[in-house]
C-alpha cells in the first residue's frame, strides 16, 4: 500500500472567518476525524448565534460597496480564485480525502467540479444581463435589470464538503451579494481552504465569511432578519420540515435539496458490460453517500417471455455481484483504492442495520458488505464493503427509503410502464437512469419519468455548472435550483423600469 502524502501534518484548530479576520469561537470544540484511520485531523467550533450575527453584520456592511463593484471587477476576483484553485488542486483534493474518506480520484473529480462552478460564475457580466424593448407604447421604453439582494446563507453537507457550497457561493458573490457559509462540522476543512484562497484572490473584507457550527447556527441563519435567502443540501426531513417552512415563515428565498432514491432501469437491449461498469461507480462511488447515486437496479423484461426475463435478471445479477466483489476498499490516499469508508462509524452502523432489515423483509443477500477484510493501515469502524440485495420488491423499506451507503437493490419489472410506475410510487424524484439501445424507450423514459435529473446510458446524471441541478417531489423544496441560469435568478431580483422622456 503506497499512500500519497497527507496534507494535514497536525490537527488544525479551526476558526471563523468574519470581515476579513480569523476569529476564535467561544463555542464548544469538536474533533474532525479521518474515518479511514480514526485520527483527529482538526478541531472545529460549534459557534454561537451571536457569532453568526457578527458575520451577518459584516456581510451586510460589505454589501453596500460590493454591489456597486462593476460585474467585470467581481469576475476578476473569481478568475483569480479559479487560478489559485488550479495551483492548489492536489492539496485541495487530498484534504477532502483525509477529512471525508472518499478516494483521491473522487476528490479530484469534486475539486474539478468546484472549479467549474467558479469558472461559470466568472461569466457574470453576460449571465446577469437584463432585457429591454423600445416603444412599448408611443415614446415609452421598458427594460429589466437584475439586482443583488444582500446577505445569503449557505449550509454545506458532509458528503461533498468542497463542491456543494460552490454550487451557490461563486454565483452569489458574482451577482453582487455577500455570503456567510456554514460548512458541515464533520468535514469543514475544505471550506476553510476555499476562504483562504478567496482572501488571496482579493475579495473585499466581509464579502465571503465562514461560521462553523451546528443546529444553533442553522437556526440563527433561518431566523435572522438580514439573511435574504438560504441554500441547503442535506436530508429530506431537514429540508422539508425545517429549512423550507422556516424560510417561508420569515420571507426568505430558499433552495432546499433533499434526499433521493434513484432508479436505474436495464432494458433487454442494453450493453451489459458497459452498463454494469457504469453502475459500479453510480451505486458504490463515494461509498454510496451521494444524492445522485443509483440505489435500485430494475431489470425490465419488455418484450420478453417470463423465462427469458428471469434469465436476463440472473445474468445481470451475476455480472453485478462479480464486479462489486472486485471493488477495492481502503484508505482513499492509496490511488489503487476504489472505495473509501463511510463518513463515520455511526453511519456505518446505520447502513448495516438497513441491510439486516432488508434480509429480514425477504431480500436475498447476494453480496454482504458487512463481511470484509480490514484494509491495511486502517481502522474497521467506518468501513463497509459493497452490498448487493436480490429479489427486492417495491414494498420493501430498502426499495423506498434512502440508505445513503454502498447498498444496491436488484428488482424486476415486466414492462417499461411497470418500471416507471415504480419510480413514480417512490416519494423521491432526484434522478433516474435507463440503459438501452432503443431511442424510443429512451425518449419515453425521459418524457414520462418525474425526476429532475435523467440519465440515458449514464450512471450518474450530474448536471454541469451551466445547467441547473434539478430535483422533484421530496428531493427538492423551492422554486429555483442551484447552478446555471436558475441560480442567477435566485440571487437577483428582477426590476422592471418603464420610462418616458419629454
Amino acid at each position: 500500500m503506497a499512500l500519497l502524502p497527507n496534507p494535514i501534518s497536525q490537527p488544525l484548530e479551526l476558526q471563523n472567518y468574519i470581515d476579513g479576520f480569523w476569529e476564535p469561537s467561544a463555542g464548544q470544540m469538536r474533533d474532525v476525524v479521518n474515518p479511514a484511520t480514526l485520527e483527529t485531523v482538526g478541531r472545529v467550533p460549534l459557534s454561537t448565534p451571536a457569532e453568526f450575527d457578527q458575520a451577518v453584520q459584516a456581510a451586510k456592511t460589505a454589501f453596500y460597496e460590493w454591489r456597486r463593484t462593476p460585474p467585470l471587477a467581481r469576475a476578476r476576483c473569481l478568475l483569480r480564485l479559479r487560478d489559485l484553485m488550479e495551483q492548489n488542486f492536489e492539496e485541495l483534493s487530498r484534504i477532502q480525502t483525509v477529512e471525508h474518506g472518499k478516494t483521491i480520484d473522487e476528490s479530484r473529480g469534486e475539486t474539478r467540479r468546484g472549479i467549474e462552478m467558479v469558472e461559470v460564475a466568472a461569466g457574470i457580466p453576460s449571465l446577469m444581463m437584463g432585457s429591454n424593448l423600445e416603444d412599448i407604447a408611443s415614446g415609452i421604453d421598458e427594460f429589466l435589470i437584475r439586482q443583488p439582494l444582500g446577505v445569503f446563507g449557505i449550509i454545506g453537507p458532509y458528503n461533498f464538503p468542497f463542491m456543494v457550497p460552490l454550487w451557490f457561493a461563486p454565483f452569489a458573490v458574482a451577482t453582487g451579494n455577500t455570503i456567510v457559509v456554514k460548512p458541515s462540522s464533520e468535514d469543514p476543512i475544505s471550506q476553510v481552504k476555499i476562504v483562504e484562497l478567496a482572501e488571496e484572490a482579493g475579495f473585499p473584507d466581509g464579502v465571503w465569511n465562514i461560521v462553523h457550527g451546528g443546529r444553533d447556527v442553522v437556526g440563527a441563519m433561518l431566523d435572522h432578519p438580514d439573511i435574504q435567502g438560504v441554500c441547503f443540501v442535506g436530508s429530506t426531513p431537514v429540508a422539508k420540515e425545517v429549512i423550507y417552512p422556516r424560510c417561508g415563515a420569515t420571507g426568505k428565498r430558499v433552495i432546499a435539496q433533499g434526499g433521493a432514491k434513484n432508479f436505474a432501469l436495464v432494458m433487454p437491449d442494453a450493453d451489459l458490460p458497459r452498463t454494469v461498469a457504469a453502475c459500479m461507480n453510480s451505486f458504490f462511488g463515494n461509498a454510496g453517500q451521494r444524492c445522485l447515486a443509483n440505489a435500485n437496479l430494475v431489470v425490465v423484461g419488455e418484450g420478453l417471455t417470463p423465462s427469458e426475463h428471469a434469465a436476463l435478471y440472473d445474468e445481470i445479477a451475476s455480472l453485478f455481484v462479480q464486479a462489486a466483489r472486485n471493488i477495492t476498499i481502503g484508505n482513499g490516499l492509496d490511488e489503487a483504492v476504489q472505495m473509501g469508508p463511510l463518513r463515520d462509524p455511526g453511519k456505518k452502523q446505520g447502513v448495516a442495520q438497513r441491510i439486516a432489515d432488508a434480509v429480514a423483509e425477504g431480500a436475498e443477500l447476494l453480496l454482504d458488505g458487512r463481511v470484509y477484510e480490514t484494509p491495511v493501515g486502517c481502522q474497521p469502524d467506518a468501513f463497509l464493503g459493497p452490498t448487493v440485495l436480490g429479489r427486492v420488491t417495491p414494498d420493501m423499506a430498502v426499495a423506498q427509503e434512502e440508505v445513503f451507503g454502498p447498498v444496491a437493490a436488484l428488482m424486476s419489472a415486466a414492462s417499461l410502464d411497470e418500471a416507471i410506475a415504480m419510480i413514480h410510487a417512490n416519494p423521491f424524484g432526484n434522478a433516474a437512469s435507463i440503459f438501452t439501445s432503443s431511442g424510443a424507450w429512451a425518449r419515453k423514459f425521459r418524457y414520462d419519468v418525474e425526476c429532475g435529473n435523467i440519465g440515458v446510458n449514464i450512471g450518474i446524471a450530474a448536471p454541469m455548472a451551466f445547467f441547473p441541478f434539478s430535483g422533484m417531489k421530496d428531493s427538492f423544496f423551492g422554486d429555483l435550483h442551484g447552478q446555471g441560469e436558475d441560480v442567477i435568478r435566485f440571487f437577483t431580483e428582477s426590476k422592471v423600469v418603464v420610462e418616458r422622456w419629454f
